[in-house]
């Protein structure tokens, strides 16, 4: 797994984010469109490729698979997938389709608990520099625990790790 620091990836994603933005409020009006991931969050080095969250109301949301899957993108095999969930991508875009209200706004939580702490993006960078060699899998693991307690509030998790 290789990883690129912000200044070899940031300003390309989010360039092309706000083409893609353009493209899903142009087909799901009522949708709120926002930039997650690494390629969102200041000094944040990533795989290089680009998070949209993409939040419709629960009534709108088969549809809007449909909708999404008309620009190029497909259902994200080996993912969670539930009625308030769908991940879809294409060859470096991933776009996270929620229901609004539902307990996946924490995409945005996270974004914005890295965004107001210089600290944990420092963790979270480490942790990915960690990773170099693993699989998708294993990242996945260990990036999920990294979430988890960031979501938890439970900083202290953070703490007793590094003593």
């Amino acid at each position: 797994m290789k990883f690129h620091y912000p200044e070899e990836y940031q300003e390309r994603c989010e360039a092309l984010y706000l083409q893609y933005k353009a493209k899903i409020t142009g087909i799901l009006t009522n949708a709120l469109v926002e930039h997650i991931g690494s390629s969102a969050i200041p000094h944040c080095i990533s795989k290089g490729d680009l998070d949209i969250y993409v939040a419709v109301d629960f009534l709108q949301h088969k549809k809007a698979i449909k909708e999404i899957q008309k620009l190029g993108f497909t259902i994200k095999q080996e993912t969670l997938r539930t009625e308030n969930l769908c991940m879809l991508e294409d060859s470096y875009v991933a776009i996270q389709l929620v229901t609004k209200g539902s307990e996946f706004e924490s995409f945005i939580s996270f974004r914005e608990a890295l965004i107001n702490d210089s600290e944990l993006v420092k963790q979270y960078n480490q942790l990915k520099l960690n990773c170099v060699g693993f699989s998708m899998h294993d990242y996945r693991k260990v990036k999920s625990r990294f979430i988890e307690k960031v979501l938890s509030k439970d900083l202290s998790l953070f703490n007793a790790e590094a003593s």
